[in-house]
């Protein structure tokens, strides 16, 4: 009796090239998807930890994780006006967006107005300062020979807020010559979580972020404008995720994420 090896076996060269075929055929969409980039997203620096959260919740359902860059809203209005390439904008608030789509660099029909903040009054976790926030507040006598901590009002929405508040209240005037303006909102915050000023006025939720401070109050919404933030695709993007992942901030899902860190949500 004569037994035939496995070399012997015509079909199996044409078996293994199947195979191997097959094998290749399956993992190629995994390999371009890990090795493709995901969509670069210029973020309002007060976004910092619901953003990094959301980002995490697209890659967890196998996207390519999307690049992130946070910033006082000015400075990434002006970084796109100035040709940077980037996919997403999501500013702290609607002056910027506007600025920005008024001059042609917004893919039509993708902005979004999507969260809302609150604007707070905060010191170092240790100070013993005591104000109610209301009209004629004695914020100056509080602030000693300290300085008030804010984002830069020039330009910053959270400074510009702050500005529009404090003048609202009639304590504006007695505090311009003693502020310490920051280039956004999260500058301002460490200048108070180190103590370099004594208070500060930043969102609620750059407040809930820092556990190096304490709310000393909150200001009023109709003391200054409504905190909105609006995100819309570039007209340079050229990423294929990038739709999905707007898509996926303004879902029931993403925007989840964000109440969980103390984000209104429209």
């Amino acid at each position: 009796m004569v037994y035939s090896s496995a070399g012997d076996d015509p079909e199996l060269p044409r078996i293994f090239t199947l195979v191997f075929s097959l094998v290749v055929l399956l993992s190629a969409p995994a390999a371009s998807a890990a090795s493709r980039s995901g969509p670069l997203v210029l973020a309002a620096a007060s976004l910092q930890e619901a953003m990094d959260a959301a980002a995490e919740g697209w890659a967890g359902k196998g996207h390519p994780h999307p690049r992130i860059s946070y910033a006082g809203s000015s400075a990434l209005a002006r970084q796109i006006e100035a040709g940077a390439r980037a996919d997403l904008f999501v500013s702290a608030d609607e002056a910027w967006m506007d600025e920005i789509e008024r001059k042609g660099l917004l893919r039509p029909r993708t902005r979004v107005s999507f969260l809302r903040n609150t604007l707070v009054l905060v010191a170092p976790r240790d100070s013993t300062v005591k104000l109610a926030i209301r009209p004629g507040f004695a914020l100056a006598r509080a602030l000693g020979n300290g300085r008030l901590a804010i984002a830069d009002p020039r330009g910053v929405p959270a400074g510009i807020y702050a500005r529009q508040a404090l003048t609202r209240l009639g304590a504006w005037e007695s505090v311009s010559d003693k502020l310490a303006p920051a280039e956004n909102v999260r500058a301002a915050l460490a200048l108070v979580s180190r103590r370099a000023a004594p208070l500060g006025v930043v969102y609620g939720t750059d407040a809930r972020a820092e556990r190096k401070v304490r709310v000393v109050g909150a200001f009023l919404p109709a003391y200054h404008d409504p905190i909105s933030y609006p995100v819309a695709t570039l007209k340079t993007s050229s990423n294929p995720d990038t739709e999905g992942f707007r898509r996926y901030l303004l879902s029931r899902e993403g925007k989840a994420i964000f109440q969980r860190f103390g984000f209104g949500t429209k």
